[in-house]
């Protein structure tokens, strides 16, 4: 059911899982915009939201670097607030991208049936690059069009890894405590995936 749900997963649900949740929403808005459609219904189309493995930081604001990220890129920070992950928030996701495979691996641990729709960050956004586009349903800016092409990708990527696990590479280090260099730096590779995610589901 629409909308296409995608659910970031870090550890502490404070730098890089609300990097990929805003900077994924941005990346839907701007491509609505390069489409002459409404960026603000992008909500409608694309539900992008996090959680961390760990609940230290139940209810705080995101980290103030990673929030400088977001904001420097034309993203926004506001009502966003920690929050540990829960099943049912697996259960409702269309998609559950983590930061790393110590990450994924605690999802599938808890949902083991979320496996096929749960991959590491960057892995997805190397088995995106591979995928037919020609294979998926029709683009559309609406909330069906979406969902359809969302879920079809994403059983595209679970079929191109055929069964492989996710690479070292493919880990976004925890960029916590370090300086804003650190956390650009993994902005950047939040980027290298979401924004082929949001081209991909309205070219």
């Amino acid at each position: 059911m629409p909308p296409f749900t995608v659910l970031h997963v870090c550890m502490g649900n404070i730098c890089r899982s609300p990097m990929a949740e805003r900077l994924l929403t941005l990346a839907v808005r701007e491509r609505l915009g390069r489409l002459g459609a409404d960026p603000t219904r992008s909500e409608e189309l694309l539900h992008s939201h996090s959680a961390g493995t760990g609940g230290w930081h139940a209810g705080e604001e995101m980290n103030p670097p990673a929030a400088r990220q977001v904001l420097g890129r034309g993203g926004d920070v506001e009502g966003f607030a920690a929050r540990k992950l829960r099943s049912d928030l697996i259960d409702a996701a269309d998609l559950v991208l983590t930061a790393t495979t110590d990450q994924q691996e605690y999802v599938v641990a808890l949902r083991p049936d979320a496996a096929a729709r749960t991959f590491v960050l960057g892995e997805f956004g190397r088995l995106l690059a591979g995928v037919d586009a020609g294979g998926l349903p029709p683009a559309q800016p609406t909330p069906d069009a979406v969902y359809a092409r969302g879920v079809a990708l994403v059983a595209a990527a679970d079929a191109a890894r055929q069964g492989a696990s996710a690479l070292h590479s493919d880990d976004l280090d925890d960029p916590w405590g370090r300086g804003d260099q650190c956390f650009s730096r993994v902005a950047d590779e939040i980027e290298e995936t979401v924004q082929p995610l949001a081209v991909a589901l309205l070219p």
